[in-house]
Formats: C-alpha cells, structure tokens, sequence
C-alpha cells in the first residue's frame, strides 16, 4: 500500500521511517517532508502545504494512496480530517472537533472537569487586569498558558508573582486572548500516547521529554530537546491506572460531546511524590521527539494499527507487541533556538552516525543541491536503540559526536531523569 504523511518535522520522518519498515507498505509520500524524507528510498515528498487541503486529496488521488497520517496538530485543528473524510479518504487524526483538546486548553479543561479527570487546579482568563489579580492572590509559583496553539512554546512556569504577572501580558498578546493559569505540579513528567478508534483506546510505551533548551531542565520551553522510552517508573501497574483514570473517562467525555475521535490522545502528565498521574495537558496527535524513541521500540506494524483505529477495529487487533530495550533521542538545534536563530548551514557527519548504528530523524532540514542545510530550530533528533538505557545513552551520544553544523547546540544531559 501507499500511505502519505502530512508534516514536516522530526515525528513525520519518524513515522514514514517506521511506515516502510512494514511488509505491507511499499511506497510513503510526505508532504512536505523535510531533508530526511527527500532522500530516504520509497520515499517523495510532495510539495505542498499542510494547510492545502484541496492539493493533499488530490495528491491521495494521483498516487492511489490508501492512508494519510496527520502529523501537526495545526493541520488538525483546521479540519482536514473533516476535509478528507467526506471524499472518502482514510485518514489518521481527529476531527476538528476532536483537536480542540490541543487547540483550546481551557476547552480541555472543561472535558477533564466532566470526566473527573485529575489535572492541576485552574482558572481561564480574557482579562489581563484580573489574570494579574488572580496571580497576586494564589501566589507563585505558578504556570500560565497561551489558551491557543503555541508550537510548544505557549507555557510559561513563573516562580515569582513578577515573574507570572509579566507573562500574562506576553501570553496575550498574538494569542487567542485566553489564558488558562494552573497551580504548580512537583514530580516527575511522563507522556504516554495512545491510539484510539474513537471506542477502544491502548496506550503506547511511555516516554520522558526534556522541554526546556539548558541542562539541569532550565531556562525556555522548546519543542522538546530530547527523550526516552520505556520510563522504568511508569510500571504496569501505574499504566493501567493512567488507562483507567485517565484515558478511558477522556474518550468517553469526547463520546458525551458527539466527537469521533480516531487518532493519537497525548496525555502530558505529572506524576506527583505520592504516585499519583495528573494531566498537565493533552495533545491530538504523536508527540516530538516521543515519537522518535516509541516507534523504533515498536514491533507490530504501524500501518495495522492505524489502519484499525481508522476502520473503527482496535478491539479486534491484537495486542501491541514491543521490542525488547530502550530508546534514547538527543535533538541537534540551531544556536539560539527557541528564540532566533539561523537557516542554511551545511550539515556534515549524518552518515558517519548512521553507521555507528544511530537513526538520524531529520526535523528542521532540507536537501538543497545533494546537500542536507538546516532549515528550522530543532535540526536533527538522533536515536540509539540498544539492550538496556545506559548502552542506547552512550550510543546516542558517540552518535551526536560524529554530527557537526555551525552554532549546533544540543544538551548533554538527556535522560538524566532515568533512575528517578
């Protein structure tokens, strides 16, 4: 079969990779793909925005594709499964009812609240005179959200009132004019995506991301620098209650709500000193870089279980087999990302870390005459699967040595968390 890939980062050459790993895909488009895509065999990227919905249908239809997977929540939030499901398409994601749950955090409180879901107490706010008030009242520290989609970088965790009373007024401004303020959560982050046909829901392996850009989990919220999975203390035991707590209220409130939501329900949670899982927030889609280090462990086709969430059959497939080890993701960004930053510089070493056995998912790059040059903040995420953490960390960094590109800045402590 032929699948094509809607998006351009780092999840999305980790999802075609995965996709033609499968005996029954012989062929992924991307659109627009990245440097990565560009020269990966069996592979094409197609030109096109994700946002042009009219052009990717017409694309399914040239190539005889018989699946899309949506990467990027914006695409999602705008409706293009509404698009192309009502041409007939298949097409992995929620509708654009569904992706509010990103889109819209006050929304996705609001869901959390009517399936009493555990999440940190909060309150919305249009106004910033009483968003500042609220502040001076409940004190710091204290997390303000963009209500909107941000690309990552819509959260600010302020640990004085001058410090949240400041980001209220950045987070207003070239946002949706909401903001959802929320107590601080002490613990440890965890994602866990899963997989759902809008009835039956399954967890993927969990994951551990490192959102800010400095060591030592300091400094600007990225993207995410870096991840890995399994997380040993995510045991099947606290899993089951993440599913059942969790999970399973979440899709049944987005039943209650007439929303059919086939796709990725992220769940970024906290789990607290006491062992208890709280939602810091959900996601509509695969998370980046978890997506980086899920997939590799993953042994049970990918296209089999999107396919079944599409085709309303998760229950009948079987269960979702793993790999044996761990997967590590360190991500090569451009000397000053998140905040500005520099495109266009050449990219030397890629297939001297693919040798030494990493698997080097490009994100922010483009193929421009027979050359990989940066072309976003996050470059590259480089992989290491192996038996156990400490040999996939090692690796991942011999890897990452190998890879050079000026100002390339990456940080040297991912997975410091692991034994936590």
């Amino acid at each position: 079969m032929k699948v094509l890939v809607v998006g351009s980062g780092g999840r999305e050459h980790a999802l075609a990779w995965t996709l033609l790993q499968s005996p029954n895909v012989g062929y992924v488009f991307c659109a627009p793909g990245n440097g990565g895509t560009a020269t990966m065999a069996n592979c094409q990227n197609l030109p096109l925005a994700v946002e042009d919905f009219a052009g990717i249908a017409n694309a399914v239809t040239e190539n005889q594709v018989a699946l899309v997977v949506v990467g990027p929540e914006v695409p999602l939030s705008l409706g293009i499964v509404d698009y192309l499901r009502k041409q007939n398409i298949a097409v992995f994601g929620p509708t654009k009812a569904g992706a509010q749950i990103e889109s819209s955090k006050s929304w996705a409180k609001e869901i959390m609240t009517q399936a009493n879901v555990p999440t940190a107490k909060s309150a919305t706010f249009t106004d910033a005179t009483a968003a500042q008030e609220y502040i001076r009242t409940v004190g710091a520290p204290i997390v303000i959200k963009a209500d909107g989609l941000a690309a990552g970088k819509g959260v600010i965790v302020a640990t004085t009132v001058n410090e949240a009373i400041a980001a209220v007024t950045k987070l207003l401004d070239g946002n949706s004019g909401k903001l959802v303020i929320e107590e601080f959560l002490t613990g440890s982050e965890v994602s866990v995506l899963a997989v759902t046909d809008g009835k039956t829901i399954r967890p993927l392996a969990p994951a551990q991301d490192h959102k800010r850009i400095g060591e030592g989990d300091t400094g600007n919220n990225t993207g995410g620098m870096g991840a890995y999975s399994p997380v040993p203390s995510v045991t099947d035991q606290l899993m089951t209650k993440i599913k059942q707590e969790i999970l399973q209220p979440t899709l049944e409130a987005l039943k209650q709500k007439n929303i059919d939501y086939r796709g990725v329900l992220y769940a970024g949670l906290m789990i607290t000193p006491t062992g208890e899982p709280k939602v810091i927030e959900f996601n509509c889609r695969f998370g980046d870089p978890e997506t980086q280090v899920v997939l590799p462990l993953l042994d049970t086709p990918l296209d089999e279980i999107l396919l079944a969430c599409v085709e309303q059959r998760l229950e009948q497939l079987p269960p979702i087999k793993w790999k044996a080890g761990s997967a590590v993701c360190v991500v090569a960004a451009s000397g000053g990302y998140p905040d500005v930053y520099e495109k266009g510089k050449a990219i030397a070493g890629i297939q001297e870390a693919i040798a030494q056995g990493a698997i080097v998912f490009h994100a922010g790059t483009k193929l421009s005459q027979e050359q990989i040059i940066t072309d976003g903040g996050r470059v590259l995420g480089i992989t290491a699967v192996a038996d156990d953490f400490n040999q996939a960390i090692a690796s991942v960094y011999d890897a990452v040595k190998s890879i050079q590109f000026e100002k390339m800045y990456y940080r040297r402590d991912i997975g410091h968390r692991y034994s936590q």
